[in-house]
């Protein structure tokens, strides 16, 4: 699971104006779906938060102490059952400083046993407000200016955010490290909790207070550390923004993705879909699913193209002006689309490629040419080899890869406590007052977005309906939009915005005005995305959009082998070289 960032763009010469759209843009949207979807009450502490934000709008919270005496605090017992050390404390001038132009004490610290650590805390600015952000892909490296849906984004430009993040426990991108049953819990579920309590601890040393709201902004792997939070620790975060969650991260990384690659891969031959068939491939999707005037499916569940419309004749090969596909290209396709199922016919993953995302496909399901090879490959090695299993399976490909219901049990039983954040019942974190933005690309190569908006219909049943879980919970899905960003569609938005707004004030957020933005910073388009089940439908022209409930999203359902769950199986001890599993959330 590749990890991409699109930035929020923002002029500093304009500061106030653009908060002010910003908060605009969140808030805006047409009565008669605001008055459907609009919920939330004020969270407990709004009033005080906004009694900091008032007194200290210009300056913002001055420091306690200095930079450089951070690094002599011992706070190894700061936090009991999570011993920590300072590494360094660094003056950060604001020209050098990436998440904008603050200047920062740079801290660097180990929480045991060998989860590192950074946090920026801003010397001037502060509004008593904490954010973590989360990595990519399996981790390995600390990035503290990875914000999916916040970076480059006011307020996060003003320094009114202490923010953090940490490499999951390990300092290498593979799946190695999983061998080590310690590393193993640390990046399946317990270092951004362990993260959360020593940041807030330093915090406090720093500026002589607690911090008033936290938040965790995640994409990918990001987006299953959201969850995480979420499900098992709900009072660690106020708010949440969870993007393309990698939640169902077990099966995910084998069966999704093995699937994928055995279908390009038909029968263990060379690729039948190449980078070079994805352009005219998208042209052909785009014509079957209605021929969109922007070339962008706004709501490609419910286009059910099927690739056999355009299977070559006899004796006829496509060309450039007659693009048409072989058997086996026409196989290959609908098994993408149809995704990983057992020999019942149910599915092994709950997703699927959606039609549109092709062109987003490229060096992730297809290779660059028939024998080259795809990311899909790549992500169920590290996986299969050394995450699933009791030990090390050095040799495993994804050739490997059984779709059974045996073999799913067999993969299942040893990964989704461990990994996985599939748990429905936000009830805790919806009862701490905490809220979450969940959002996903409709183009996603990596993680399909069927995915997450099947766990966010699992979350309605839980909790007890649409209206009880848009009070705390939304899901925004962006048509075009690749893994994390990229893509056709417009992929940059400002979420720190409406999860603070919504937090602090209450304001649920309506819509989010999402934009393509060019390398000089202009804005070359723009549309609104709305709440799930909801898409911005193109009424009149490039800028006139119209809330549409889709039929096919609302009626989700999924006939899965699997499924989102309360509870978890979490691994107790590793005795005798394997996993002694125990009951109940950790």
């Amino acid at each position: 699971m590749l990890k991409l960032f699109r930035r929020c763009r923002w002029n500093s010469a304009t500061f106030l104006a653009t908060l002010a759209a910003a908060v605009a843009l969140v808030t805006g949207a047409s009565v008669a779906l605001a008055n459907s979807v609009t919920g939330g009450a004020q969270t407990a502490g709004s009033a005080s938060a906004n009694a900091v934000s008032a007194n200290t709008a210009t300056s913002g919270i001055a420091p306690a102490m200095s930079c450089s005496g951070i690094a002599q605090l011992d706070l190894a017992a700061a936090v009991p059952g999570v011993p920590f050390e300072i590494s360094s404390a660094t003056e950060l001038a604001a020209s050098a400083n990436t998440l904008g132009n603050w200047a920062a004490c740079d801290v660097k610290g180990v929480i045991a046993p060998q989860l590192h650590f950074e946090i920026k805390l801003p010397e001037t600015g502060w509004q008593a407000n904490y954010l973590q952000v989360g990595c990519g892909g399996l981790c390995g490296n600390v990035n503290v200016t990875s914000a999916p849906a916040s970076a480059g984004c006011v307020p996060l430009t003003t320094g009114a955010f202490a923010v953090a993040s940490s490499d999951e426990g390990h300092y290498q991108g593979g799946g190695l490290f999983s061998t080590d049953p310690t590393l193993r819990a640390d990046f399946g579920y317990k270092s951004d909790h362990e993260l959360v309590q020593a940041a807030k601890a330093i915090i406090k040393q720093y500026y002589g207070q607690a911090a008033t709201h936290s938040y965790f902004d995640g994409c990918s792997q990001g987006g299953h550390q959201a969850l995480t939070e979420a499900q098992r620790y709900p009072t660690d975060f106020d708010g949440v923004i969870a993007g393309a969650p990698a939640n169902n991260f077990t099966a995910l990384n084998t069966f999704s993705h093995a699937w994928t690659a055995q279908s390009v891969y038909l029968n263990g031959g060379p690729a039948t879909i190449t980078n070079a068939d994805l352009a005219d491939l998208h042209k052909a999707v785009l014509k079957g699913c209605g021929s969109p005037a922007d070339g962008i499916i706004a709501d490609p569940l419910s286009c059910t193209w099927d690739p056999g419309t355009i299977q070559c004749e006899t004796g006829r090969t496509s060309t450039s002006d007659a693009y048409c596909l072989t058997a086996d290209q026409v196989t290959t396709l609908r098994r993408v689309y149809a995704g990983p199922t057992d020999e019942h016919g149910r599915l092994l993953y709950p997703g699927y490629q959606l039609r549109g995302s092709e062109l987003n496909w490229a060096g992730i399901i297809t290779p660059a040419t028939a024998t080259g090879s795809s990311g899909d490959i790549s992500f169920v090695r590290e996986t299969l080899r050394y995450q699933i299993f009791d030990g090390p399976q050095p040799t495993l490909t994804y050739k490997d890869i059984k779709f059974t219901a045996a073999y799913y049990k067999k993969v299942m039983s040893r990964g989704e406590g461990m990994y996985d954040a599939t748990d429905p019942d936000l009830t805790a974190f919806k009862k701490a007052g905490g809220k979450l933005i969940l959002w996903h690309g409709l183009g996603d190569q990596h993680i399909p977005a069927v995915g997450t908006m099947a766990y966010y219909k699992a979350v309605e049943k839980a909790v007890g309906g649409e209206a009880a879980t848009k009070s705390f919970a939304r899901l925004f899905l962006l048509p075009g939009v690749a893994h994390c960003g990229g893509g056709q569609g417009p992929d940059t938005f400002d979420a720190l915005t409406a999860i603070t707004d919504w937090v602090t004030k209450g304001d649920a957020p309506a819509s989010l005005t999402t934009k393509s933005v060019d390398s000089g910073g202009n804005t070359t388009a723009s549309r609104p995305v709305y709440p799930f089940p909801y898409y911005a439908k193109n009424t009149t022209d490039a800028s006139g959009y119209t809330p549409v409930k889709s039929t096919a999203e609302a009626d989700l359902k999924l006939d899965w082998l699997g499924s989102f769950r309360s509870g978890y199986e979490t691994v107790g001890n590793w005795v005798g070289g394997k996993w002694v599993v125990s009951k109940g959330k950790n």
